[in-house]
């Protein structure tokens, strides 16, 4: 038996897009929250925090991105450009929790 596909993905590359779709659309309410906060109070820890978030979610996407690019030929390549820069972005996010 043939697993279903959709619009030519495999099942598992269909749950591996959902999830990274779910990650930026919920890291992108985070930036929107905190880009808001900034605003209102001018609150560096908020810049911060933003900051952050904008570069954990540019991680997942751009990952998700090239994955399907390379067809998931350079994956560690992928993997290590994304902690690199997801850790970066939890810099900012500790950053702006020390900046409080």
């Amino acid at each position: 038996m043939q697993p279903m596909v959709v619009a030519g993905l495999q099942p598992l590359e269909v749950v591996y897009v959902s999830l990274s779709v779910a990650l930026v659309v919920v890291g992108l309410a985070l930036v929107g929250m905190a880009a808001r906060a900034y605003i209102e109070t001018e609150n560096q820890a908020m810049l911060l925090l933003c900051i952050g978030f904008c570069l954990v979610v540019a991680a997942a996407a751009a990952t998700t991105y090239s994955a399907f690019l390379t067809e998931f030929s350079a994956s560690r390549v992928l993997l290590t450009v994304n902690y690199a820069v997801t850790t970066v972005g939890y810099v900012f996010i500790v950053l702006s929790v020390r900046a409080q």
